[in-house]
């Protein structure tokens, strides 16, 4: 089943204006852009046909060209990044069976997480998206709970059904516990992982559908998907000893960047 893994980068982030282009320190103290850490994520993962960058700036398009991207131009008229990875879909012509969107914001994705992710799609013909979910440890949960206890918005976290259909995705901390957890211990919480994979005919019809209630609520795109009655199947996936965040907010660049440098990445 062919698979293409599309990077939509955007220049104009509320939260985080020119936020693909913002440089991060690796281990050896190099600095790259996070679409470029991106891109370098996606080549890494196995079984993938093609890997493209998806944007309307041309400040993002030359610097991804500039280290060696294939760039799709897309409309600035796109809601997010599923709006996106349709329309870069369509410029391609189309012709792979699916859609990988690895967003531009999370540089610290494992190679497996997209595999199991495209496996777990292949597997489930109920399902028409799918997306990884990463059980936190109580190290990640706290994360969370600082930020919202700061006002800031952190990670997204996910509740799913027995057969993994997800439920609900919200920026708050879902399911609540009050129990206290150290570091090391396994919690209840699951984190969202902000990548997709997408059937063709999901994808096509996301842009005519109104956005819903929850998804302008949340700022969700994939809550679209749930609220028109689609299946999206939640893939758990193991950290293996990598540690993982999204790039949100300015203040996620130092953290970022002492995760790097304690796992080594250059």
């Amino acid at each position: 089943m062919p698979v293409l893994i599309v990077i939509p980068a955007r220049y104009e982030s509320t939260r985080y204006p020119g936020k693909p282009l913002a440089e991060l320190k690796g281990a050896t103290g190099l600095s790259k852009s996070l679409v470029q850490r991106s891109w370098e994520a996606a080549r890494a993962v196995q079984g993938v046909d093609r890997v493209v960058v998806a944007t309307d700036d041309d400040r993002i398009r030359d610097a991804a060209q500039a280290f060696g991207a294939e760039v799709v131009m897309t409309s600035s008229a796109c809601r997010n990044g599923t709006e996106r990875c349709a329309e870069a879909f369509d410029v391609l012509g189309g012709g792979y069976d699916i859609v990988v969107n690895l967003q531009g914001d999370a540089p610290l994705t494992p190679a497996w997480f997209v595999e199991d992710l495209v496996t777990g799609l292949q597997g489930d013909p109920m399902a028409e998206v799918a997306t990884p979910v990463l059980r936190c440890d109580g190290r990640a949960l706290n994360g969370f709970l600082e930020d919202r206890r700061a006002g800031r918005v952190g990670g997204t976290t996910a509740v799913f059904t027995k057969d993994r259909h997800a439920l609900y995705f919200s920026k708050e901390v879902v399911p609540f516990t009050s129990k206290t957890y150290a570091d090391g211990d396994d919690t209840p919480v699951f984190h969202h992982v902000g990548v997709y994979a997408y059937r063709p005919s999901a994808l096509g019809a996301y842009p005519r559908w109104e956005s819903g209630p929850l998804e302008q609520l949340e700022g969700l795109e994939q809550l679209r998907f749930m609220e028109h009655g689609r299946q999206v199947l939640c893939v758990e996936v193991q950290a293996k000893g990598r540690q993982f965040w999204e790039l949100n907010n300015p203040e996620d660049v130092p953290r970022i960047e002492a995760m790097m440098a304690e796992m080594g990445t250059p």
